[in-house]
């Protein structure tokens, strides 16, 4: 096959208690709100897209901040009162995802699939600045989370746009054995690894016999999976072991090129062919 062009994009950073990322043993049930815990503990955290260049179509996977983060009240309106005491977002000029396409040559129009890893709010919050792709897809376990437990999602974030769902297959890959092959060539896979909420999606992307693992927040960075460190956000703490041990075993594979966590701060923007 042709070259594969995988962009990592940073649309904007993610100020959050370092326990959401990475759990601890506290007195503290809900550290990873911040509440009640020194602002010390507050770190920043990128917010990662990914413009995937295929022979077969564009792919966008995610779509970081909107640019309502960037203005006081409206910001806050935007992400709901809860979130926006967990999560503080920062949206520099030129990273939000539409003007990072801009950039590249692209409009939303040009998408042939946006994918959604999952829909928290720093992974769909800019969804309405490309709500024009062609097929902007998530799993239907996810969708199903998303009804069942709205308090852990911002719905207005894509209220009006029309989401297609898909259903995993059985398969042998992922902690699961649930995965779902986007051209059925298994150039473009999505796995099931979930814990942080029960659709998670990692996607494997390979050619010419290597491949490269978008992790999502299955962990939050490459030491997630190398010290079995949990987020501290989580629906099931076994399948998030499980997912973790995992993303390390596939990490070690020799034809693996990199995994790359979402919010990991030693990612930086680049360009991966594969």
């Amino acid at each position: 096959m042709e070259t594969i062009k995988v962009h990592i994009l940073h649309c904007g950073k993610v100020r959050v208690d370092s326990s959401l990322p990475f759990s601890e043993k506290t007195w503290n049930p809900i550290s990873y709100t911040g509440i009640l815990r020194s602002n010390k503990y507050q770190i920043w955290l990128p917010v990662s897209a990914y413009l995937i260049e295929h022979p077969k179509g564009l792919i966008l996977v995610d779509t970081g901040w909107h640019t309502d983060v960037r203005i006081g009240d409206q910001g806050r309106k935007h992400m709901g009162f809860i979130h926006w005491l967990i999560n503080k977002a920062d949206l520099p000029e030129g990273q939000a995802i539409n003007e990072q396409l801009a950039q590249l040559g692209y409009k939303d129009t040009d998408i042939d699939y946006l994918v959604l890893s999952h829909l928290h709010s720093d992974h769909v919050s800019g969804l309405k600045l490309v709500k024009n792709a062609k097929k902007i897809i998530v799993n239907n376990l996810e969708m199903e989370d998303a009804i069942k437990m709205p308090y852990r999602y911002v719905p207005s974030m894509w209220e009006n746009i029309n989401i297609e769902t898909y259903q995993f297959e059985k398969s042998n890959l992922g902690p699961q054995n649930l995965s779902y092959d986007l051209f059925g060539d298994q150039s473009i896979v999505f796995v099931n690894t979930p814990g942080h909420t029960h659709g998670l999606t990692s996607i494997i992307i390979q050619n010419n016999g290597k491949f490269l693992l978008l992790a999502s927040d299955t962990g939050y960075a490459k030491k997630s999976w190398e010290q079995m460190i949990l987020p501290g956000v989580q629906v099931d703490k076994n399948e998030v072991i499980e997912s973790l041990q995992w993303t390390k075993m596939m990490s070690e594979k020799p034809n693996c090129i990199e995994v790359i966590a979402n919010h990991d701060v030693d990612v930086l923007p680049k360009i991966i062919e594969l």
